[in-house]
């Protein structure tokens, strides 16, 4: 039997070392981090991928952005059911929703029922991601909260350590459908402690209709834009790559008006009356777009050109979350003591420094130059971006009133969200990447000389615009993730006082 069911009012009074408190932290990080763990691990399995099941470029491209595409256009909505219904039961469903996904993934014949599964797994994500702190957050008693969502970053850093490890190892063994399949038994050992342990909570004051309207056109109108970007390679100005564009910028300027009018706008707009708000967020499109754009490519670049196993490209790249892992939370005070200007024009000079390094990484590279090829690059934006994902977080949640600031993170998130969604599906276009790029090591790594300069360049755009407008914000600000969030996205939630501390992304 679950515990009672709790609005948020009333506050929770789990202790963290009670058994309880220990079941509830163990089942939302194992949640969090199955779908954290398939958006990391995906790209090592690229290129096993598509010699399984004989695909193009674009379908690799589509097997990302799938997943990222339902997750970043349904995050908000995800948190708002959450409120409404109950954040452990939308959770759970989460949860079941996303294994189901993983299992149609894990049995896939072809590449088109893989691309769908792995849509099907963003709407489970969108689901039980937002829920996955707010748990912890409604659950725990006020003065163990943060040592609670301090376990559950720092526990979810471990596991998106050992991700590419995990990964690495199981395309290189029993098979890349072993990636999801593994998500089976991890969704069969958190229902039932999620069920039995975790107690029901919900925001009384969550009111009105769901914006289904608002999250329907901002899907629809990233569908038709990345459409455009991934098929126009193959396809030219063809009559349904330029239909899906200018279908992309119509529904686009039709969301922007819908959240203009609504009375409980998914996203209200009146939130970007902030200056600083705006900044950063435009800041983040720029950060995750290079990043998003790095890890697809690097993770492909490593194996075809490079020579990598799927294990060696994983491994590769992990002293960047290790550095994250350790030192996040350091450069998050440094930040709060000097100000978010300095971090965030440093931390993305560094990155794009790292990124252009990686271009010593070429079809004479190997596993034996890794130290002088590899390992200066990832060290080099593995400290940039330690230097800069903390302090971004926290000017986001600074910039706002507290009350909003839950609003602002899930913002924040799904920008970043799309921001790789769209470096993902514009990368290989602008670059010249052909359908058949990736099976030809020559091609490719041509086209990646052409591709890192273009993320070196979003992050140097983000350095600019976040030392012209970027200054200390009014009131001091707490990151609610400093370690495992950042490379793949900022957390959704933030850590605030006892009295709005279960408040959630929807007003």
């Amino acid at each position: 039997m679950g515990h009672g069911q709790r609005g948020d009012g009333d506050g929770g009074g789990i202790r963290v070392a009670s058994p309880v408190g220990r079941w509830v932290v163990f089942t939302t990080v194992l949640g969090s981090t199955m779908a954290m763990l398939d958006s990391t691990v995906i790209n090592v399995a690229l290129p096993r991928i598509g010699e399984d099941l004989d695909t193009d470029l674009a379908a690799l491209q589509w097997t990302v952005n799938a997943y990222m595409l339902t997750l970043a256009g349904l995050i908000l909505l995800g948190g708002a059911l959450g409120d409404r219904y109950g954040r452990r039961r939308v959770f759970v469903i989460g949860v079941v929703w996303f294994a189901a996904a993983s299992l149609l993934c894990g049995i896939a014949p072809n590449a088109g029922v893989l691309i769908a599964a792995r849509a099907l797994q963003g709407v489970g994500g969108a689901l039980l991601t937002p829920g996955s702190l707010a748990l912890i957050q409604a659950s725990f008693h006020p003065d163990d909260r943060a040592r609670a969502v301090g376990l559950w970053s720092g526990l979810g850093g471990v596991g998106a350590a050992i991700g590419p490890f995990v990964g690495g190892w199981l395309v290189d063994g029993p098979g890349w459908r072993w990636v999801f399949l593994l998500n089976l038994p991890l969704a069969a050992l958190c229902v039932p402690v999620a069920l039995r342990h975790v107690p029901e909570s919900r925001d009384p004051r969550a009111h009105g209709s769901f914006d289904v309207l608002g999250a329907a056109l901002g899907a629809l109108a990233l569908g038709g834009v990345t459409f455009a970007l991934i098929e126009a390679p193959g396809q030219g100005a063809s009559p349904s790559v330029i239909g899906a564009a200018v279908g992309g910028v119509l529904l686009g300027v039709a969301f922007v008006r819908v959240e203009a009018r609504r009375a409980n706008p998914m996203l209200p707009l009146s939130i970007f009356a902030s200056r600083l708000f705006t900044a950063v967020n435009v800041v983040t499109l720029c950060v995750y777009a290079a990043l998003g754009g790095f890890f697809f490519l690097s993770a492909i670049q490593l194996q075809v050109v490079a020579g990598y196993s799927a294990l060696g490209a994983g491994a590769a790249l992990l002293p960047t979350t290790v550095l994250m892992l350790l030192f996040s939370a350091s450069a998050g005070d440094l930040g709060r003591r000097i100000g978010p200007r300095i971090p965030l024009t440093a931390g993305p000079l560094l990155a794009a420094a790292g990124m252009l390094l990686m271009l010593r990484v070429g079809p004479g590279a190997g596993v034996s130059s890794y130290v002088t090829d590899v390992l200066p690059a990832v060290l080099v934006l593995g400290v940039g971006l330690v230097i800069l994902v903390a302090p971004l977080t926290a000017t986001v949640l600074a910039a706002v009133d507290a009350e909003r600031a839950g609003l602002a993170s899930g913002i924040n998130n799904a920008a970043a969200r799309a921001a790789g969604l769209l470096a993902v599906a514009a990368l290989p276009l602008l670059a010249g990447m052909g359908p058949e790029a990736y099976r030809d090591a020559g091609q490719f790594a041509e086209t990646f000389r052409r591709a890192m300069p273009m993320c070196a360049g979003a992050l140097v755009l983000g350095a600019v615009i976040a030392w012209a407008t970027v200054r200390t914000p009014p009131k001091a600000a707490r990151p609610a993730c400093a370690v495992h969030c950042g490379a793949v996205a900022p957390p959704l939630e933030p850590v605030r006082g006892a009295r709005d501390v279960s408040e959630r992304e929807a007003g």
